[in-house]
């Protein structure tokens, strides 16, 4: 059996009293069965484990229980990464925890940094109302009419008319 977390093929869940060790670099999910549906509570990585009280002694098993509503509705599923770096597995990790915000992880969801930059004008003229459509630099009036305004951008030279207030 195997669940799919994002682009990722998970095995499991399995209740997690059934699991039993070794355990090695492997990404896991602490999930909690309602009903026909499954809630990630808590996700994380392994770099190596062969203790059988692994998840019971760790340190989110409180937290994990008091969500799921009891031991018995606790499951586990791991992602197996024999092959990956350290890196390649805290990436994993932060996709899972910035989309599914698991409720035991909340204080390790990193915080997400828009990927773009807001541009600033070079030019501070303040008849400046807008910014060219075209090139991003700042437009003059070049027309005032009765209900509109004709703009020129001071860069590529293109025009455009806004109403009036």
């Amino acid at each position: 059996m195997s669940i799919q977390i994002l682009q990722y093929e998970f095995l499991g869940p399995i209740p997690l009293d059934e699991w039993g060790p070794p355990m090695e670099k492997l990404v896991y999910l602490i999930l909690s069965r309602d009903k026909d549906k499954f809630n990630i509570l808590y996700v994380s990585d392994c770099d190596k484990t062969d203790e059988k009280s692994f998840f019971v002694q760790h340190s989110s098993f409180k937290c994990w229980v008091e969500h799921s509503g009891s031991e018995k509705s606790l499951y586990l599923a791991i992602l197996p990464l024999f092959d990956s770096s350290d890196i390649h597995r805290k990436n994993i990790l932060n996709k899972i925890m910035i989309h599914y915000k698991p409720p035991c992880n909340l204080d390790d969801i990193p915080q997400t940094k828009p990927d773009y930059v807001v541009r600033t004008s070079k030019e501070k003229n303040s008849e400046s109302k807008f910014m060219c459509p075209c090139c991003g630099s700042g437009m003059k009036p070049e027309q005032i009419l009765e209900k509109s305004i004709i703009f020129r951008c001071v860069n590529c030279g293109l025009s455009d008319t806004k109403l009036n207030d």
